[in-house]
């Protein structure tokens, strides 16, 4: 029979308190700092908007980061806590009490509801260690009055409730309050929309931007400037960015020319870009040497991800020094079976000592290509991760490949496509053969060195749309069952 411990006075406090809320209320200013958190924790998660709102006003630490308590959305929660801040913005509510300094509303683990009580008023850094640029750049603002509202926002053009509600509530308070949003992600949103956004929300605090538009080259060019003072940008996603159009006018082209060349410049300004991901940007064809030309830091990652590129783009890789000390690259869906492969070859060299992760799947290199790059392949002994999924490797190939990897003591995560011998004259996998020759295959490289996840697939089926996969055994698609 299990003894059920009791409820400590701290938590029998907190349930009275939360039966009276009119006395809570009354008598937050007499409260003892450390049941602030608690009770805090318990009245958001309770729904007690009146108290949520009180303890707001009169929060008595530097950090509120309110925004880990709402792992869903709650229209009411949020108004209570913006409600909070206008009360405490009028200075009638425990004025000598008060401390915040900075309201977190970002939906993401903090330290602060976790550590004991009596500690909460040192600590207010989030779990993330990338975010420590961020927080330094609070205490900047530590000794101003204006408390700061840091904010992740992911924006379309339908928006939420909670997120009207927050715009809405941001933009009418601009002159009184200090907005930061650090990670943005905007979905098919017009410019004047966004640049309204931020006029409110300092560019210069955005460390991650998704961009996922289809705007026209001029659309992309008035944006520009934005992007060029989010000077702190670590990571960058950009998406489909040009609706494209095709036209033979010379006056045209030579607007779109100037358009490029405007968005391109804005990369010069990024001071910490260390993560971009290029995903159809096709406008970007044959000036991708100019955009890494740009960039002021080495990069951690590229992905450059079913661009149409060109040999021109291809030569720059080997010479952009910004890519030196890549850690991760990706080049899933760019084509290279009629390019020159040299290049990749020349960069794969230079990252040997960096390189932790290589993703070439649906390059359709051919087997010419594939020993072009053997050289350099055998001397990335850092690598996790490969996937070489979708190329056109026969089994001879494939086999002189894994006699190159024995120097990859660290990879994890291994993915081969299925050697060409597996299909027929009409490109039909023959299921027998696969499974033979992929076992063989494994068996060749588990010989080599020590394998944990390797896996060899076939093309994507036309008809389901899934691979044939060989991972100890065959997985066919679904056109097999």
């Amino acid at each position: 029979m299990s003894v059920q411990t009791p409820p400590t006075l701290e938590k029998l406090a907190i349930q009275s308190l939360l039966r009276n809320e009119d006395v809570a209320m009354s008598s937050l200013g007499e409260l003892p700092a450390v049941l602030f958190p608690a009770l805090f924790k318990e009245a958001f998660t309770g729904n007690h908007i009146n108290l949520v709102k009180e303890m707001v006003a009169a929060w008595p630490f530097p950090c509120l980061p309110v925004g880990a308590l709402m792992k869903t959305p709650n229209l009411e929660m949020l108004q209570a806590v913006l409600d909070g801040v206008d009360m405490q913005l009028t200075r009638k509510f425990h004025p000598r009490r008060t401390k915040l300094q900075v309201l977190d509303l970002r939906n993401m683990h903090h330290y602060f509801w976790n550590i004991q009580a009596g500690e909460e008023d040192s600590s207010c850094s989030a779990e993330n260690s990338k975010d420590k640029k961020v927080v330094k750049v609070l205490h900047r603002y530590a000794l101003r009055k204006r408390v700061k509202v840091i904010v992740d926002l992911y924006i379309c053009s339908c928006l939420k409730e909670e997120q009207t509600c927050l715009l809405k509530w941001a933009q009418q308070r601009k002159g009184s309050l200090h907005f930061c949003c650090t990670k943005m992600k905007v979905w098919n949103l017009p410019v004047c929309d966004i640049g309204e956004i931020l006029k409110v929300f300092d560019p210069q605090h955005i460390t991650e931007l998704e961009l996922h538009t289809e705007w026209t080259l001029l659309e992309l060019a008035h944006f520009a400037p934005y992007i060029g003072q989010m000077r702190n940008l670590q990571k960058a996603f950009l998406a489909p960015l040009h609706r494209i159009m095709f036209s033979n006018s010379n006056g045209i082209r030579d607007i779109e020319a100037k358009c490029i060349k405007k968005f391109i410049s804005q990369f010069s300004k990024f001071n910490c870009l260390q993560h971009l991901h290029m995903f159809c940007v096709h406008f970007l064809g044959d000036h991708m040497n100019q955009v890494l030309g740009c960039l002021m830091t080495p990069l951690e990652t590229l992905s450059i991800t079913y661009y149409l590129i060109s040999q021109k783009d291809l030569d720059s890789l080997s010479c952009s020094q910004s890519l030196f000390q890549l850690k991760h690259l990706d080049l899933r869906g760019v084509v290279l079976c009629d390019l020159d492969i040299m290049p990749l070859r020349g960069l794969l060299e230079k990252v040997a000592d960096t390189l932790e992760t290589l993703d070439l799947q649906w390059c359709r290199m051919t087997d010419s290509q594939l020993y072009a790059l053997l050289p350099a392949l055998r001397h990335c002994c850092q690598l996790t991760m490969v996937n070489f999924y979708s190329n056109n490797f026969s089994v001879p190939i494939l086999k002189d490949l894994m006699q190159h990897t024995a120097k990859w003591s660290r990879i994890r995560v291994e993915q081969y496509p299925a050697p060409l011998e597996c299909y027929d004259d009409l490109a039909q996998v023959s299921v027998e053969r696969f499974a033979e020759l992929s076992s063989e295959l494994m068996y060749t490289l588990g010989v080599i060195r020590q394998t944990k996840n390797i896996s060899f697939a076939t093309d994507i089926c036309h008809t389901c749309g899934q691979r044939c996969v060989y991972h100890n055994g065959s997985r066919l698609c679904c056109c097999w069952h």
